[in-house]
């Protein structure tokens, strides 16, 4: 939102100095994100007028003139602008003079003195570029200090305001605020003095009520549309941000920058019959006032004639319905849409407007008429003609509810020792009618205040106006208790902690992601998509973690690291349900670069030891499963248990080239929950007896995993058996094609005694006899 700093002030009677205003501004919430002046720093330029002009006798374009600053005697002064002629007004520099890069004195040109020089607007910095003198209007007071004519000594302010603060997308509504931070006096909306001449009127039928509950219209007739926008309403749309357009058009601009209520003026002419409020129907077309032919659909709302939609409500008029220099009746529109229906149209087609901004946040429904007639006044006083009487249709205006304000709840929110009375002036500042039963307030929200409706946006209203820089920091006094934790929870900071300690760095990803992304790596083609996404690329939420990381690590790629470890906990969305997970990348080398180790890429292994770290002490299974994200030979399925907890693999090569990703990268994704429980240790006896160790080698097919033959055995459950482990493989001499070798580790142990031969060949039969249920024999 940017205005004048000089128009505020025409509507709010406060003294504060720019700077400390825009402190004011920025400390109750409504950001000043830039206060600039509306022109450079230069003096002694005034209004002045040539009486005469002639020929330099020794330079072909320089003119000798005659001009009146208002001191009496008039001043020669040497020009070079083209456009200057005899009787035009213009800026005049005199004698001491400092202009922007330049200080005016007493010179000759060409040998002729020159005692000033008239000004364009490039040179007093008001513009970048010029082409001749600033021509002023005939009746500017020679003499006159430029920056009182032109009003120079103003500053433009521009706010960056929260979504919430629509009631503040106006000028009065920013000096509303203002009234109410400094007790300050508010100027009333002009009342309206004009008389309804005009008999004619256009009937209004709204077949839509709940998208337009109020909608207002009047024609007036016999308007000069070719009428000169007042200099003064040109400055102030300008410093604005708007540019002057025509008289008509910049009225209703005025109107919507003063009030907040956007207006729209069809040309009476380019009607046929009344005007209906209605959703489009199927096929319908309309060209808009940015030359842009867009298809309507279902749930957008229109303004139509008895033929077709001449406006697209709350966004956009009609390029056929416009009003031009031929225009001479015209119907004034003044509306309230709700809100509801006029977001996400401006997202959807692709361009917004000043009006679509303010009704989808919603504009004030009290103040329909007050606006329309306030356009009509201007109209009528810059464009003559005769006013008609308002046509109005009503329906049902949302109501506003009374929210409850407890003095005891402010004090204990705020921790201030307001009173009751503190804060029912405080109310009454911001215009919010209340009820007072002893220290309870009923309040009432006012009708431009959408953003009023429980206990804590009044604690918040009050806050800013009594001034957060009035709330003093207190030290937090409360009572520590130690939460309870249970042995068998093990807290989220461990589980960061382990992938810390494996070299991972932590990231945080949105969880909105690229349907395309879903698609291929977690084959979801039916996810969970969001109704108004920021971006297109962020379009549905994610059903796994894997997306985020791959983006980190093409981030990281680009900013050439290349090694890269990340890990992400946080929650996936499925149709019915969301789910915390944790998921790791790795990519690059295993280890970071040194002299003690040789460099090699990180492989499913290292990761498959990184995940068996984070369940330490906890067994887990790897079962060769596809996943689309993963290369078919190097993934699989994580188990606990018995049950599926998460998916490890080698990222597929087809994403690898897709996602611009040199080499190959390990990842993995584990249920959160599944890490959460964690076993209570228990105490055992520690044996005082040696153990024994016997191996044993088998040969098996190529088919047969180690895990199956691992299970086996721990099945067989046989005596004194204490650590079954893998420790070596074998292909090659003595084994014959399509079979290996693999030799297990046994170590046997009592606490009791030690072991002797036959217990300890008891256990090794049986550990033997499962091995060959399992298709092993016995290598000799």
């Amino acid at each position: 939102m940017k205005f004048s700093e000089s128009w505020l002030r025409s509507l709010v009677d406060t003294s504060l100095p720019s700077e400390e205003l825009a402190h004011l501004l920025t400390m109750a919430g409504l950001e000043v994100e830039e206060l600039a002046p509306v022109a450079p720093v230069f003096d002694k330029v005034v209004v002045a007028q040539v009486l005469s002009r002639e020929k330099h006798p020794d330079a072909d374009r320089l003119n000798l003139l005659k001009v009146d600053v208002g001191q009496g005697v008039p001043l020669d002064i040497v020009c070079g602008a083209q456009n200057v002629t005899v009787g035009m007004k213009a800026p005049c520099a005199l004698v001491g003079a400092k202009l922007p890069g330049i200080e005016i004195k007493q010179a000759k040109v060409r040998g002729i003195a020159s005692f000033g020089m008239m000004c364009s607007d490039k040179e007093l910095g008001l513009a970048e570029e010029s082409s001749g003198l600033l021509e002023l209007p005939t009746d500017a007071p020679v003499g006159q200090d430029i920056r009182d004519y032109l009003s120079l000594n103003d500053a433009s302010i521009t706010l960056k305001l929260t979504p919430n603060r629509c009631d503040c997308l106006s000028l009065y509504g920013i000096a509303r605020e203002v009234a109410a931070l400094t007790n300050a006096g508010l100027q009333a909306v002009p009342a309206a003095s004009f008389k309804q001449d005009s008999a004619r009127s256009v009937p209004v039928k709204v077949e839509a009520a709940e998208a337009c509950p109020r909608y207002s219209g009047r024609v007036i007739t016999g308007v000069n549309a070719r009428a000169a926008t007042p200099d003064w309403m040109v400055r102030r749309l300008e410093r604005s941000g708007l540019r002057s357009i025509s008289a008509i058009v910049d009225v209703t601009n005025y109107v919507l920058l003063e009030l907040g209520q956007p207006l729209h003026a069809f040309d009476l002419a380019k009607l046929n019959g009344g005007i209906t409020v209605r959703f489009a129907r199927a096929d319908e077309k309309i060209k808009l006032l940015n030359e842009q032919t867009i298809a309507l659909e279902s749930d957008m709302l229109v303004i139509a004639d008895a033929n077709s939609a001449v406006a697209l409500a709350g966004v956009m008029g009609g390029a056929a319905s416009a009003v031009d220099d031929a225009t001479a009746d015209i119907f004034l529109e003044s509306a309230f849409f709700a809100p509801g229906v006029i977001v996400g149209k401006s997202r959807r087609l692709g361009f917004g407007s000043d009006s679509s901004y303010r009704f989808e946040r919603g504009v004030d429904f009290a103040a329909t008429q007050i606006a329309l007639d306030r356009a009509t006044q201007l109209i009528l006083d810059i464009c003559g003609g005769q006013a008609g009487a308002v046509t109005e249709v009503l329906g049902q205006l949302p109501e506003r509810l009374p929210v409850k304000l407890r003095l005891a709840r402010v004090q204990r929110v705020l921790g201030l020792t307001l009173d009751a009375d503190e804060i029912g002036g405080i109310l009454a500042r911001l215009n919010m009618g209340f009820q007072r039963t002893g220290d309870t307030f009923s309040v009432t929200p006012p009708s431009y205040r959408f953003d009023i409706a429980i206990e804590e946006d009044l604690i918040e209203e009050v806050a800013r106006v009594h001034g957060y820089e009035n709330i003093q920091p207190l030290p937090p006094m409360a009572s520590m208790t130690m939460l309870p934790r249970t042995e068998i929870q093990r807290p989220i900071a461990a589980v960061r902690q382990v992938m810390v300690q494996r070299d991972y760095q932590e990231a945080i990803n949105y969880a909105f992601v690229e349907a395309e992304a879903e698609r291929d790596l977690c084959g979801n083609i039916q996810p969970v998509k969001l109704q108004n996404p920021i971006a297109s690329q962020m379009s549905v939420m994610r059903s796994s973690l894997l997306g985020g990381l791959l983006a980190t690590l093409r981030t990281n790629l680009a900013r050439k690291q290349p090694r890269v470890r990340v890990f992400e906990i946080g929650a996936c969305f499925g149709s019915s349900a969301q789910q915390e997970r944790l998921a790791g990348l790795c990519y690059g080398s295993a280890a970071a670069e040194q002299w003690g180790a040789a460099m090699r890429n990180v492989d499913f292994y290292d990761v498959k030891g990184d995940v068996e770290a984070l369940f330490a002490p906890a067994d887990l299974s790897f079962v060769a499963a596809t996943h689309p994200a993963s290369h078919p030979g190097r993934s699989a399925q994580i188990m606990m248990r018995g049950k599926a907890v998460g998916w490890i693999g080698e990222l597929h090569p087809q994403w690898m080239q897709q996602y611009d990703i040199p080499q190959a990268a390990v990842w993995f994704e584990i249920d959160l929950s599944a890490l959460m429980r964690a076993d209570v240790p228990h105490a055992t006896v520690i044996s005082r007896f040696p153990p024994v160790r016997r191996d044993l080698a088998v040969v098996v097919g190529e088919n047969v995993t180690v895990l199956s033959l691992l299970s086996s055995m721990r099945e067989e459950n046989a005596p004194y058996v204490t650590e079954l482990a893998l420790f070596d493989q074998y292909r090659g001499k003595g084994v014959e094609e399509g079979e290996k070798s693999l030799a297990f580790r046994v170590l046997l142990q009592d606490t009791q005694k030690t072991l002797n031969d036959a217990e300890i060949d008891q256990s090794i039969a049986r550990l033997t006899a499962a091995l060959q249920q399992q298709g092993a024999r016995l290598r000799i």
